[in-house]
């Protein structure tokens, strides 16, 4: 029995050893100002960590920051930005949609609010670098970068977003080309043609065209398209001339001069 009483006695008499026989202290009592002092101590360590790669930690730093910053705080929207730059970095593209969106959504017409929008077109980008993929990302990402230009016409992030629709234009040319070639192989002339005119018309600035233009010629040789392979000859002498030489042979005659 006395035994039970003296180890029922022990945490509470170690206790008051530790604090010479006074009642623990309590936890200090968060204020304002303690909050405050506490988030800029995170966000200049996030900040340190970022500049020097360190993602994990950055991103560490950044959410408990972000978490205690107050709504008005003017740093939150650099915040949301750089942590969907570690996200990137980090190889997490949709986390990292959602905090440059953020930025951008509550940026305004803000500068930083372009850029972050451009970046969450990139972060899609990324996640279609393969043509033969499923280009669902890539359309968004399309759509993402057009956004850009609608919201900040004029600005720096919009003509970054023109280069960069361009060059998702080769990737959706590329596909579509390949498609016309598979059907091709097949001996599906039709099919081919319709995905060759396609490439044509709608990505007619992509490097892959002069190669759809010879294909489509050598596709209506093989279905007898007499019409559309002349008129599709004379096209290519007048605006592509550098082609004109891959397809003299295929061509049906024409006047002097016409190539």
């Amino acid at each position: 029995m006395r035994m039970g009483i003296l180890a029922g006695l022990g945490p509470v008499a170690l206790t008051g050893c530790l604090f010479g026989g006074k009642p623990k202290p309590p936890p200090p009592v968060e204020t304002v100002e303690t909050t405050r002092v506490r988030a800029d101590s995170l966000y200049a360590a996030a900040t340190g960590h970022f500049r020097i790669g360190k993602w994990g930690k950055a991103a560490q730093a950044l959410d408990r920051a972000l978490l205690i910053m107050g709504y008005d705080d003017p740093r939150r929207q650099l915040g949301h930005f750089m942590m969907g730059e570690v996200l990137m970095a980090q190889g997490n593209q949709l986390q990292a949609v959602r905090e440059f969106r953020r930025t951008a959504d509550e940026g305004g017409a803000d500068s930083l609010a372009a850029d972050a929008l451009l970046r969450a077109g990139d972060a899609y980008a990324e996640l279609w670098r393969r043509p033969e993929l499923d280009p669902t990302y890539g359309e968004t990402a399309l759509q993402t970068y057009r956004e850009v230009q609608q919201r900040y016409d004029g600005s720096l992030a919009a003509s970054r977003a023109t280069t960069r629709i361009q060059q998702l234009q080769e990737l959706f040319a590329a596909k579509e080309y390949r498609t016309a070639l598979f059907y091709y192989r097949l001996k599906a002339y039709d099919s081919a043609i319709l995905s060759l005119r396609n490439v044509i018309a709608t990505y007619p600035r992509t490097q892959v065209v002069p190669d759809a233009l010879v294909k489509l010629v050598e596709s209506y040789r093989k279905v007898l398209y007499q019409e559309d392979l002349r008129e599709t000859c004379q096209y290519i002498a007048r605006f592509f001339p550098d082609t004109s030489p891959r397809v003299t042979s295929l061509c049906p005659e024409t006047p002097a001069g016409a190539f």
